[in-house]
């Protein structure tokens, strides 16, 4: 931070500034495309409003928040749920860390959330997006890029054979059998669950009646997919990641890792209606 009283610090308009630092402007494109730097560890902060960049330096602050004046990139300035000093990028150990320090939680990359109080969350080189949640459904986005040891930007590869994503082979029966317990998800209804083995037998067993469907049979089935995919090193698929009681979400994250690889796709619902 800047010492009080000095030209750096003034107060105004477009908020507090720190030295040696450059102003973004809103026009200014996504940090996502990336940004570049002649010095390694520079941090680049952008929202709606525009934003900042500023080298690394032990004790540097950016401070963003609601309070155009008070902070150095303004936050959600239109929105009265945020606070007026919602965080804090601050510079430490040779790393950019973020901290909490308004009401709200700030949800950080895999959608950790970062409240009030607790430890400062380093930041990774490259892009990072900072997600604060508003009013009337509104999420306020506070990209932030650090540069890495070449402080380039990322090539463009325009060119390049898009690379697919990790995608499981399923049984018929398999694919089937999680369409069903998941068909929540797949409608994209609001706050999905699994169906429960029970229910999930039942429908089978309704829509392919002589397939012998049982709940200890769709279990078994289900819990084969899990196996696999937890030896692959997709996380959160056994009760030693999760712990006790671990309820229905083990299912949860099987269902959401398939969809995510487009192992699994909407379009599967087909498979129920034709059967």
């Amino acid at each position: 931070m800047t010492e009080p009283g000095t030209a750096a610090t003034r107060r105004g308009e477009r908020g507090r500034t720190v030295p040696g630092s450059r102003r973004l402007p809103a026009t200014h494109g996504s940090l996502a495309r990336g940004a570049s730097a002649p010095l390694p560890g520079t941090l680049f902060a952008l929202a709606l409003t525009g934003g900042m960049t500023l080298g690394p330096g032990e004790g540097r602050e950016v401070l963003f928040g609601r309070n155009r004046p008070e902070v150095h990139v303004c936050l959600g300035e239109d929105d009265p749920q945020l606070s007026r000093h919602q965080g804090t990028l601050t510079h430490r150990d040779g790393s950019w860390w973020v901290s909490n320090s308004g009401r709200l939680p700030i949800r950080c990359a895999g959608a950790r959330l970062l409240f009030r109080g607790e430890e400062p969350l380093p930041l990774d080189t490259g892009y990072t997006p900072l997600f604060v949640g508003g009013s009337r459904g509104r999420e306020h986005l506070l990209e932030v890029f650090v540069t890495g040891p070449d402080g380039d930007r990322p090539s463009p590869r325009h060119g390049d054979v898009t690379r697919p994503p990790r995608v499981w082979v399923l049984t018929d029966q398999e694919r089937i059998a999680l369409v069903v317990l998941g068909r929540r998800y797949l409608l994209h209804e609001p706050r999905p669950q699994p169906l429960t083995w029970k229910q999930t037998a039942a429908e089978l067993a309704e829509s392919q009646p002589h397939e012998g469907w049982t709940d200890r049979r769709v279990e078994h089935l289900i819990n084969g997919v899990r196996t696999r995919l937890s030896r692959d090193g997709v996380p959160w698929l056994t009760r030693e990641e999760l712990g006790e009681p671990v309820g229905n979400a083990l299912n949860d994250h099987l269902i959401r890792a398939l969809m995510a690889s487009t192992t699994l796709v909407p379009m599967d619902l087909a498979l129920i209606d034709a059967a």
